[in-house]
C-alpha cells in the first residue's frame, strides 16, 4: 500500500472531489468508487448518462491506515528559553494519520505596526519537531485547500498538537466510448457546492484541471465541469468528497473529432483562407475557425457547416455520432 505522497504524485493543482451525482437532465446515480488515500487500487463502477455524456466512478472503498502515529524523528536540542513544538495532523477523529503534502506556518501571535502576522517559520514534512522561543503563536497548516488553524502558547514543557484535516482526493479521464481521450484534449473545472444551486455566478476552486492530477479539497459537496475540446462537449456532475478517500473518476463524452473541409470536387484538396461556423440546427453559432482544414470537437448532434472564402459562401448539414471521427467536407459551388 503506498503512502500519500505518492499516491498524489505528481500533482500540479492542490484543490477537489468523490460520489457521482446528477447529469442533465435525468439521471440515475449511484455510489462511486473511492480508495484510501494511500492507494492507486482500481475497480468497478457505476454509470449514470444522459443526452450529451455520462460519469463512471471505480469501486470498492479501501479502510483508511490504520497507523495511530507518524513516526516522528528523535527530539531535537533545545536551548534554554525555547520549546520544541510537535506538529501532526490527520484526516478527522479516529481517522488515519495525513503522510505527505502539508504545509506547516507558524506566525507570531500578534500583528506587527503594519498589521500583518510575522511568518516565524515553514515546514513541509509530514510531522515536524520545531523548536521556538517561548511565547504565543498562530499554527496554520494546509493540504491541497483543506486548512485548519490553532492558537498555540509555548512556556517550558514540549508541546505536541494534533489537527484535524477532512479532506478527499479526486483524479479524472476522460473517455469517448472505450476510447481514452488524449490528456492534453480535456481538462475540468472544480466548483464548490452543486450545480443546481441558486446565488449568483460562482467562480471555480481549481480550473484547467489535466487528465491523472490528483486535486485535494475538503470534504463537502462540489461539481464538475467537463470540457472536450473548446467548443461545447461539456459534461457537468455533481459529487461529494469524503474524507481520506482517493476516487477515481471516468468522465464520457457522447462527441467525436470532425475535420472541416473545402473542396472544389469531392475528395479534393481543402482550400486555404477558409473561415468556419458551425451552427445548431436553430442557428446557434457553436464553433467559429479559420483554415483550410480547422479541426472541432462536437457533441452527438445535427449541425451546419457554413464556409466562406474569396467573397462566397457554401454551407452542408452533417450529424457527428459518438466516437466517429471524421472530415466533413463542402462543396464550393
Amino acid at each position: 500500500m503506498k503512502d500519500l505522497a505518492t499516491a498524489l504524485a505528481p500533482p500540479r493543482f492542490w484543490p477537489a472531489l468523490a460520489l457521482a451525482a446528477m447529469l442533465l437532465p435525468q439521471v440515475a446515480f449511484a455510489q462511486s468508487a473511492q480508495n484510501s488515500l494511500f492507494s492507486n487500487a482500481p475497480s468497478a463502477g457505476w454509470s449514470p448518462s444522459n443526452e450529451r455524456g455520462s460519469v463512471t466512478g471505480p469501486g470498492n472503498v479501501l479502510v483508511p491506515p490504520t497507523a495511530n502515529a507518524i513516526p516522528r524523528a528523535p527530539l531535537p536540542m533545545v536551548p534554554p528559553g525555547e520549546v520544541a513544538l510537535a506538529l501532526d495532523a490527520r484526516f478527522g477523529k479516529n481517522a488515519g494519520p495525513i503522510t505527505g503534502g502539508l504545509t506547516w506556518r507558524v506566525f507570531a501571535a500578534k500583528p506587527d505596526t503594519g498589521g500583518k502576522y510575522r511568518l516565524v517559520k515553514e515546514d513541509k514534512t509530514p510531522a515536524p519537531t520545531l523548536v521556538l522561543p517561548a511565547g504565543a503563536y498562530v499554527v496554520h497548516v494546509g493540504f491541497g485547500l483543506a486548512t485548519a488553524v490553532k492558537p498555540v502558547t509555548l512556556t517550558s514543557e514540549t508541546v505536541h498538537e494534533e489537527f484535524d484535516l477532512p479532506a478527499g482526493g479526486l483524479r479524472l479521464e476522460g473517455r469517448v466510448g472505450d476510447a481514452r481521450i488524449p490528456a492534453g484534449q480535456i481538462s475540468f473545472d472544480v466548483f464548490k457546492g452543486s450545480q443546481f444551486e441558486t446565488g449568483g455566478e460562482r467562480r471555480p476552486i481549481a480550473e484547467h484541471v489535466m487528465t491523472s492530477d490528483v486535486v485535494i479539497v475538503p470534504e463537502g459537496t462540489y461539481y464538475i465541469v467537463s470540457n472536450y475540446g473548446d467548443a461545447n462537449a461539456v459534461v457537468r456532475s455533481d459529487i461529494r468528497v469524503q474524507a481520506g478517500k482517493l476516487t477515481d473518476i471516468t468522465v464520457t463524452h457522447r462527441a467525436a473529432a470532425i475535420t472541416l473541409k473545402l473542396v472544389s470536387d469531392k475528395g479534393g484538396e481543402a482550400l486555404a483562407n477558409t473561415a468556419w461556423s458551425v451552427l445548431t440546427p436553430g442557428g446557434d453559432v457553436i464553433k467559429e475557425a479559420l483554415g483550410a482544414f480547422p479541426r472541432v470537437i462536437l457533441a452527438e448532434g445535427e449541425y451546419r457547416a457554413i464556409a466562406r472564402s474569396e467573397g462566397r459562401v457554401f454551407e452542408r448539414e452533417f450529424k457527428v455520432v459518438t466516437g466517429v471521427d471524421g472530415d466533413v467536407e463542402v462543396l464550393a459551388r
